[in-house]
Order: structure tokens, then sequence, then C-alpha cells
């Protein structure tokens, strides 16, 4: 039997079915509903409805903080009706089978550790590049959540010193998000903001556009200094980048290329430079992540 793995996010819920060897058979996305729970339990039924026949449960990634062994949700990131609700319990009255939920970022650095680039090692972490910064951690081999599910919500992390005034921009997420990347050059070249997404980013910097090459040198330079305060803070194997922005080879090579300035400035001060690479997976590793999750649950006792 297969599994439904749904990757929910802001703009598209992502589908596809996995079986015991993870490999994937018929994929799809569907637009997210907006606007009620209804409408969500909606549309997962009638995808439940169209492959019952073949699975024998639903594993989902979903945005925001969560109880994964619960199904309770804390908050829902951009969703704002998956807010202090149950959503396993909500769901299995339109889908009755064995239900699992985690958070995305966190099922990323499942795929990565399971099956990806950080299976050869204990402790490391993921952070993966979006509208702002998600992620997760693993410790000796298994995924950490915090006593609060908030481990990975590197989000959060404050980068700016100055007294709190509800600016999204003083933290980690506000300032290396790929938006933030993508406002920055479109100010410097005069464009209106939604002329300019990643993909025009890169599309500057690789025809070596002087002033696109210069904004994405200083944003990989904020990366990589927050790369080093988590190395510090966890002393990770390796850090694994993900993100739709993490395709572009040049962003490692940036990111590395300024880690290794950090360390010589740093000197008697370095104990460990962050050992940095790509995800495997790119815009799988949830949705492998989730099946993983699943399978924790409710394969391996």
């Amino acid at each position: 039997m297969e599994v439904l793995v749904l990757d929910v996010g802001g703009t598209f819920i992502k589908y596809a079915l996995i079986n015991e060897n993870v490999e994937m058979g018929e994929k799809g996305k569907i637009s997210t509903p907006m606007d009620t729970i209804e409408s969500f339990v909606d549309v997962i039924g009638e995808l439940f409805e169209k492959y019952k026949s073949r699975i024998s449960g639903i594993a989902m990634s979903l945005p925001g903080r969560m109880n994964s062994d619960t199904g309770y949700l804390y908050s829902g990131g951009s969703l704002q009706y998956n807010y202090n609700i149950n959503i396993i319990d909500i769901l299995k009255k339109r889908c009755d089978v064995p239900i699992s939920i985690e958070n995305d970022g966190k099922c990323a650095a499942l795929a990565e550790a399971k099956v990806g680039n950080l299976k050869d090692i204990d402790d490391g972490i993921v952070v993966i590049l979006g509208t702002g910064i998600g992620g997760g951690i693993i410790k000796d081999k298994k995924l950490h959540k915090g006593k609060h599910f908030m481990a990975g919500e590197f989000s959060m992390i404050f980068s700016d010193g100055k007294e709190f005034n509800s600016d999204f921009n003083q933290f980690w997420g506000g300032q290396n998000g790929v938006p933030a990347l993508c406002v920055a050059v479109a100010e410097a070249k005069n464009l209106p903001i939604e002329a300019v997404d990643g993909y025009k980013v890169f599309e500057y910097v690789n025809s070596g556009d002087e002033v696109s090459k210069e904004i994405f040198n200083k944003y990989c330079s904020n990366m990589a200094a927050q790369l080093f305060n988590l190395q510090y803070i966890f002393d990770p194997e390796k850090i694994a980048i993900g993100g739709g922005i993490s395709q572009q080879s040049i962003l490692i090579e940036c990111i590395q290329k300024n880690i290794d300035k950090y360390a010589d400035k740093l000197g008697n001060f370095l104990m460990e430079k962050p050992k940095v690479v790509p995800c495997k997976y790119f815009n799988d590793s949830n949705l492998i992540g989730a099946y993983f999750n699943y399978v924790n649950k409710f394969v391996r006792k």
C-alpha cells in the first residue's frame, strides 16, 4: 500500500503517492485554500476520495508550530485558520485513515537525515530559505523538536540589537528570506517589487550584473554570519541549505566564500567553520520527510 503525502504551503498543496521503497508514484499540486478550515478539509477530503483504495494513510507537512504527536496546531503560519486546533481530529472526520503531521522545515530535516546529505552524520542542521527561514535540527540521528516544538524556527532569531518595534526585518527571516534579496535587487535597479523574483535575481547574478552581484554577496555574508552562530550554539557536523534558491550552485559557493572570509578574520577566536552542503531533494524534501514521519509513527514501533 502507498501513503498519500501532502506538502501544504501558502500557495499550493503538493501531493504524491509514496510506497514502502520511498518511490513516488502519481504527483500533483492544487491551490491551498486560504479562507476557512472547512475549505481546507474539503480539498484534502477530495484527494483522499480519489486515492482511498490505494492508500494506507495520509502524511502531511504543514507550516506552523505543532505537537506532531497529538495533532495540535498552535499556529499555522500563513494559514490563519490553522490556529489552536487539532488538525488530525478534524481531518479524521472526513478521512478515516491514520494521519500524521509535522512542521515543514522539520520534514525537510528528516528527509536529509534519512536519505539525503545528512544521512552519514549524527548531528546536523537544515536551513530552508523561503519567504522566511525554516529548518530543523538533527541530534543523534533523530529530529530534535524542543520543549515547545520551536527548535529550527530560525526565522525568529533576532538579528538587530535595537529595541523591537514589530518589524520582521529585525529577525533573521526578514533579513535573509528570499523576499529580502528580491526587494534589494528591485530597489537598486529601480524596478517594481513585483517584477523581481528569485529567478530574476539569479538571472542578473549569473549574467554578471555588478549591482546584483554586490547585493547577493551581502546576502550571503549575512547568511554566513548566522551560520557561524548556529555552529557555535549546536556544533553540527554539517549544515544543509534548502529551498528553491539552493538549486543555484552559486549560492552555496558564495556562502562558503563568506564563511572562509569570516574564518580568516576570526583568527584565534575561530573554533570550527560551518561545513555547508546543499539539500539533496530540493522541492521534494518536505514530501519525503513527511513520509518518514508517518513511517516512524505508524509502521516502525
